[in-house]
């Protein structure tokens, strides 16, 4: 299912982690440590590290901000994803996408559902591209982390991966804008 191509050189993509709670500091921010802790394990490079509030616009702002920096290829933020009325971080994504991602979400049930049962149908886990980042926001619990990572992200972060994978289209991300 899962396959790499070992004759092809590994590329590391730059990565910003948001972490969106009322809540968590720096010091105590599991979620965010785990996605660190996974993303350079594997190789990629953190490119920025930020705590916003459960604010629709301070979220969509940051998203923003590193859409626009050349630093950053892709933007996985935590928290925010549930059913409760602070939980706006997939309407501030959906803020900002130019397209969205549709099977990100449904993949990231079908993960979930093996390890949570049913409970999974309460994650609006969800990603999408903009500004030629890609972004994905994922539940705030550090195992809804490490699956969207382990399961998925890992896999299409990796260039090597087959038999596609979201790096090797980087470059056609923005196609449309060079097209006359």
């Amino acid at each position: 299912m899962n396959r790499l191509d070992e004759t092809k050189d590994f590329v590391p993509v730059r990565i910003a982690v948001l972490t969106v709670s009322d809540t968590r500091t720096a010091g105590d921010d599991r979620s965010g440590d785990t996605l660190v802790e996974r993303l350079t394990g594997a190789g990629h490079l953190l490119a920025a590290r930020a705590i916003v509030t459960d604010d629709r616009d301070k979220i969509a702002d940051q998203l923003r901000a590193w859409i626009a920096d050349p630093a950053v290829d892709v933007i996985l933020s935590t928290g925010g994803t549930g059913l409760t009325g602070r939980d706006v971080t997939v309407e501030a994504h959906r803020d900002v996408y130019e397209k969205e991602i549709e099977a990100f979400g449904t993949v990231f049930t079908i993960v979930s559902m093996q390890k949570i049962g049913t409970s999974a149908v309460q994650s609006r886990a969800c990603g999408g591209v903009a500004g030629g980042t890609y972004l994905f926001a994922l539940p705030g619990s550090p195992g809804a982390c490490r699956d969207a990572w382990d399961e998925i992200l890992r896999w299409q972060l990796d260039y090597r991966h087959r038999p596609c994978n979201f790096v090797e289209i980087f470059p056609r991300l923005e196609e449309h804008k060079r097209r006359k």
